[in-house]
């Protein structure tokens, strides 16, 4: 499919708001997937690492 336009390019022949909006939201779930288990394994970390201290000092 070409484009004469940039502009035509992102409306999509009228179904552009359908498209970048399917677009975001899979950029927004595969974001969330990554940044998930990244956060929650920083979160396990520093709770052993506390677990670990008082652990020590007792």
């Amino acid at each position: 499919m070409s484009f004469s336009s940039f502009a035509e390019f992102v409306a999509m022949g009228n179904h552009g708001l359908y498209v970048w909006s399917a677009y975001g939201i899979s950029l927004a779930v595969l974001a969330i997937n990554v940044v998930g288990p990244l956060l929650a394994r920083r979160r396990y970390l520093q709770e052993e690492a506390r677990r670990l201290r008082r652990e020590e000092s007792k």
